[in-house]
């Protein structure tokens, strides 16, 4: 283990200080991926700066939606009434993942910040763009499984591994941040970015920035969303496919349409065409495979994770059926066919 020094905040702008002045420096709440990447020696702050003592830890009504304050747990959000009421898809979306343990501890703004997931990433006895800018990507001739298939480049086919993020992009969600220069709002959509020729970065936070709420817009999809993840074992695994589905519906016809999907990129990946197509049209199963045609179209799969395309093609296409019909998936099946 590295030696670090250690800064609890007690406001906001002393955690922004903290870290702003030590570009060495990591914030700590739950540290259910921060943690374990030190154990790893993938990450190796000088400092850790703990803000889990601040005033973050609230879910209220904001314009119309819900504001998720970055440091309330994911299993509060998880059984919150007016997050199952209002936002369902994001209730299931977070059951679906990691154990009832980590969702004790993990936050909403770490769940945000987990880094991307990658064997190679996570054995410093490799080359990895992401851990070392310049140094190579094994996993594109190496066992890529769990790889990217869309939005990948040449130096990096990691793939974000979080389900809370899937559904909040479906969701349009919009983080609330503030850092040196002040206070912003990011689009969800936005947040995370590609690997490009710059993997190391995940997300678009400038160094100092601290993320302060989720924020939930006034948006109906209570009645017609599912969450549909598709993995190697039922319970505690990172999706190989996950689709995040959100419906308006006028009788049999798609008013409106939101998808997100997850395991296939290195961030929730979401196709603006894709949607716009099922706007207007009737709810069948050859209208939701245009959609996936669609999505699909510019997939690059690898040596082992071909699989992955046709995965994705139907699970777009049960997605949108069960968030149709307003049958959302249960988290304890996992079935395909």
């Amino acid at each position: 283990m590295n030696r670090f020094e250690y800064t609890r905040a007690g406001t906001v702008q002393e955690a922004v200080q903290a870290l702003a002045a030590d570009p060495a420096a990591r914030f700590i709440a739950g540290g259910t991926n921060l943690v374990d990447l030190m154990k790893y020696n993938v990450e190796r702050p000088g400092r850790l700066v703990d803000i889990t003592r601040l005033p973050l830890d609230e879910i209220v009504a904001h314009d119309g939606g819900l504001r998720l304050g970055a440091l309330v747990p994911n299993a509060t959000v998880a059984y919150d009434p007016l997050v199952n009421e209002r936002y369902p898809l994001l209730a299931s979306a977070l059951l679906a993942g990691a154990s009832p343990q980590l969702r004790n501890a993990a936050t909403t703004g770490g769940n945000l910040l987990q880094r991307t997931r990658c064997y190679y990433f996570y054995d410093e006895a490799t080359p990895c763009n992401k851990r070392e800018p310049g140094s190579g990507c094994p996993a594109m001739t190496g066992v890529n499984r769990i790889h990217a298939i869309l939005g990948a480049s040449d130096t990096c086919i990691a793939t974000h591994p979080s389900d809370m993020c899937v559904a909040l992009a479906a969701l349009e969600a919009v983080v609330q941040v503030e850092g040196p220069e002040g206070r912003r709002s990011i689009p969800f959509a936005e947040f995370h970015r590609l690997p490009g020729d710059a993997p190391q970065a995940d997300t678009t936070l400038r160094h100092g920035e601290i993320v302060l709420s989720v924020d939930l817009p006034d948006e109906d999809f209570s009645q017609h969303y599912t969450y549909l993840k598709l993995r190697d074992r039922l319970s505690y695994a990172f999706a190989l496919v996950s689709v995040a589905a959100a419906l308006e519906m006028d009788g049999d016809t798609i008013r409106t349409a939101r998808l997100a999907l997850g395991g296939v990129a290195h961030k929730p990946w979401r196709n603006a065409e894709a949607e716009s197509r099922l706007q207007g049209k009737k709810a069948t199963p050859e209208t939701f495979r245009e959609a996936a045609d669609v999505i699909l179209a510019e997939a690059r799969p690898y040596a082992h994770n071909a699989f992955k395309v046709e995965l994705a093609r139907r699970a777009i296409v049960r997605g949108l059926s069960q968030a149709a019909a307003g049958t959302p998936q249960s988290q304890t099946d996992k079935r395909i066919a």
